[in-house]
């Protein structure tokens, strides 16, 4: 049984904007987070609600090609990559990450601000964009930006890659808010080199434990000045 198509798009919508809600409160929830199990908890989510997202927006708008986009999120972001990372932390015997640059209330201001300035520079380029997702540009934008705060507000190299790696998500629900998704070739390459990265992060995370007795990038910065 097919909806009538002005009756899709509005639940389409909707369901869209409630995932877009997700991601941005799953933004802020990683950058609160201390500990790392639950940071990839976190992550896994966030890759869920990426496919929820991919899934809708494949159904409501006939895009074939967004339920393979969809399979393949699934597949790396929700089942591998969270599993290599629990892997990692079981070997590296890491479950704390309780050392941040800033504290988590001035970490917190800080992502409300980026927000605030993600959603002014997004809305001109809302009103430009065609896709029922254009609502969600501003959110995607700001999500992409609580990941970078994330990341250059860890001092370990654990929760470092966590945030790239959920950067990368919030740039795919940026490009299927703007564009319907990117090309598959594109997609498919991202992916092989999320999979590549993940390998040389745990074999540099390994060489800086061995090294150093410390996940703590800190540590390197000093002897680099010294």
């Amino acid at each position: 049984m097919t909806l009538p198509a002005g009756l899709s798009l509005s639940l389409g919508s909707q369901l869209i904007n409630l995932c877009a809600a997700v991601m941005l409160l799953l933004g802020f929830a990683m950058l609160a987070q201390r500990r790392i199990l639950s940071l990839i908890n976190l992550f896994m989510m966030q890759g869920m609600t990426l496919f929820a997202s991919t899934l809708i927006v494949a159904s409501t708008t006939g895009q074939s090609d967004l339920y393979v986009s969809a399979g393949m999120t699934l597949a790396f972001k929700v089942v591998a990559l969270p599993w290599i990372l629990h892997r990692l932390i079981r070997k590296l015997s890491v479950k704390w990450d309780i050392e941040t640059i800033l504290n988590i209330p001035t970490t917190m201001l800080f992502g409300i601000a980026l927000v605030v300035i993600a959603f002014n520079v997004a809305q001109p380029i809302s009103q430009l964009s065609g896709t029922i997702m254009r609502a969600t540009i501003g959110i995607a934008l700001a999500c992409i930006l609580l990941s970078f705060l994330m990341m250059i507000t860890r001092s370990k190299a654990v929760p470092q890659a966590i945030a790239f790696l959920s950067m990368e998500n919030s740039l795919f629900f940026a490009a299927t808010s703007a564009t319907y998704g990117m090309p598959m070739v594109v997609e498919i390459g991202v992916l092989f080199d999320l999979m590549v990265g993940m390998v040389v992060f745990g074999v540099s995370f390994f060489q800086i434990r061995q090294q150093f007795d410390s996940l703590d990038i800190r540590k390197m910065e000093r002897i680099k000045e010294e």
